[in-house]
């Protein structure tokens, strides 16, 4: 199936986003299918992470709408979230692991508070969760006790533990050697493709965005609005717009000459 073939579920219309009525991005109108591996884009202030906030629940828009499978997070009762919130999952920059609590029971938790399941079936999906991350064998360790890479597997096991048809990751490859990126880039490939499972992410590795993007949302500062939607080598090898060039070309945008 092509990709704009797949079921919609993410759609923003006419969304602005912000902090009180300081707008930080407006008139955002985009969509994310299933099975999608879609990255947020642009410069350092840009509005990146504010909207995977508003994205995520974690803040109502100012103006338009953003819907997860059909629904808002906007106006919804309290039931009504936890309901949206049970069909995706996130990761932080950090990891956000509990440190005190060992990488099994960091996984386990929110199948703890969120099923009625009995102890031995949550442990049972907790290791299968570590194991489709490869962190079969770290049950037992103390996030302090594995590395940077395996803390942000860690942490994708614990946003899937509820099997999560959407996972937002905010900058995973951050801290990362390139050879640990790379890997933690195959995982998300491989999450996606093999599980079906839709991926929206804020970054700014250019590396990994090549490898792992469908298509990218491209956010601009100082237009406060988004600038291109597409594919990353057709925005690199297409793109006119002087900003977009200069990010994906790692080139200094040259200032007017006044002569």
């Amino acid at each position: 199936m092509q990709p704009d073939e797949r079921e919609v579920v993410i759609r923003a219309r006419d969304l602005s986003v912000g902090y009180g009525q300081t707008i930080i991005q407006q008139d955002l109108n985009f969509e994310v299918r299933r099975g999608e591996v879609f990255v947020i884009l642009g410069g350092s202030g840009c509005g990146k992470s504010t909207l995977l906030k508003h994205m995520i629940g974690l803040q109502d828009p100012i103006s338009g709408s953003i819907e997860i499978n059909g629904r808002q997070f906007a106006g919804a009762s309290a039931d009504e979230r936890r309901e949206i919130q049970a069909g995706i999952g996130v990761t932080y920059q950090s990891g956000a692991l509990f440190g005190s609590m060992t990488v099994l029971q960091n996984v386990r938790l929110a199948l703890q508070e969120f099923t009625s399941l009995p102890p031995n079936a949550i442990d049972l999906i907790a290791r299968m969760k570590l194991g489709l991350v490869g962190l079969s064998g770290t049950e037992d360790q103390l996030p302090a006790e594995i590395s940077g890479g395996m803390r942000k597997r860690a942490a994708i096991a614990r946003a899937m533990a509820l099997d999560p048809a959407i996972l937002f990751l905010d900058e995973p490859q951050a801290g990362l050697d390139p050879i640990t990126s790379a890997e933690l880039d195959q995982l998300i490939l491989s999450l996606a493709r093999d599980l079906g499972i839709t991926f929206v992410i804020v970054t700014h590795e250019l590396a990994s965005v090549f490898d792992i993007a469908d298509r990218v949302l491209f956010l601009d500062k100082e237009r406060r609005t988004a600038i291109a939607i597409g594919n990353p080598h057709d925005l690199k090898r297409d793109s006119t717009d002087p900003v977009i060039h200069s990010f994906f070309h790692r080139a200094v945008i040259s200032s007017r000459s006044d002569a």
